[in-house]
């Protein structure tokens, strides 16, 4: 199936260190190596795991980083509320200070460090600001959980992940007000997407909310780990594993590539376009019938 342009690596795992490691491996692609690397976690807030980037992921990640030839790396995050306060409840900063991590607060970036974005074609009224460092990142590394998301977004992995590198509120502008208020709010998710782009993604499938979403909602075991340099295929396999888990009426009842937050990112050339460009790599023998139901799925939209 497909094109080597969109590989994604599967491996069914409930082990996170074993489902970062192998998922990775799989891929048999380094951007990392003698590169400043710069992860997004999804910390938008502190709640556990589905609703936020678990620790477990985080440090086997760093880890792999380092193993991967890093010439270093940090941490970039926007949260709600507080940045530095979600990790602090969440017990990130400690292990990040371990691992040789350098955290990049967004909530304390000066005014001239987000850089505005704006055209006829973007359905935000006054443009969008995204903050320099995920911009001149040398290695984006985007690491997004496996849910739903119930305030419009339909569902939150790798594009809605991004979010986080738009300010709240900035120059007078409430950002995030426009954006959950909006009718537009999936294709503007999109749109934010478009000035960067990640060298990798690893999404954390083995707790997902199938309904609810994003900080809590209806739990189920997806024991999945995803990796890929293609955000827009990292979000069509999730959504077909969403699928395999039974979700809501948004999930279910709408075609994969029509959903409005993929359509988008295909018009504007983020990735896949098709269920024909992704390839999807069963990382081991145990991992082959899981991928192959996702893969059914994946084809049938």
């Amino acid at each position: 199936m497909g094109s080597p342009e969109s590989p994604v690596a599967l491996v069914e795992t409930d082990d996170r260190k074993h489902g970062v490691k192998t998922s990775l491996t799989a891929l048999n692609y380094n951007p990392v190596k003698g590169n400043d690397v710069l992860i997004k976690p999804n910390f938008n807030t502190a709640d556990p795991t589905p609703g936020s980037t678990h620790n477990e992921t985080l440090s086997a990640l760093v880890e792999e980083l380092w193993e991967m030839g890093a010439g270093s790396v940090s941490l970039g995050e926007r949260s709600y509320p507080l940045t530095r306060s979600v990790m602090e409840k969440k017990g990130t900063l400690s292990i990040l200070d371990e691992r040789d991590v350098k955290v990049i607060d967004f909530d304390e970036l000066n005014d001239k460090d987000w850089v505005e974005f704006n055209s006829a074609d973007t359905h935000w009224s006054n443009g969008f600001r995204i903050a320099r460092p995920i911009l001149e990142a040398e290695c984006l590394v985007s690491t997004c959980c496996l849910k739903t998301h119930q305030f419009g977004g339909v569902f939150t992995m790798s594009l809605k992940l991004h979010v986080g590198v738009v300010p709240t509120f900035r120059n007078g502008y409430e950002y995030m007000g426009e954006l959950h208020s909006s009718p537009h709010q999936r294709k503007m998710i999109a749109e934010i997407n478009e000035p960067f782009k990640p060298a990798l993604v690893v999404l954390d499938g083995i707790d997902a909310f199938v309904d609810g979403g994003p900080a809590t909602g209806k739990r189920a075991k997806g024991n999945v780990f995803l990796a890929s340099k293609d955000r827009v295929a990292v979000d069509a396999v999730g959504v077909a594993i969403l699928k395999s888990l039974g979700s809501n009426t948004s999930i279910m009842k709408r075609k994969i590539f029509e959903q409005e937050q993929i359509a988008r990112a295909i018009e504007l050339g983020l990735g896949a376009r098709s269920p024909t460009d992704i390839e999807l790599i069963a990382v081991d023998e145990n991992s082959q019938a899981y991928k192959e139901r996702v893969e059914e799925i994946l084809r049938e939209g």
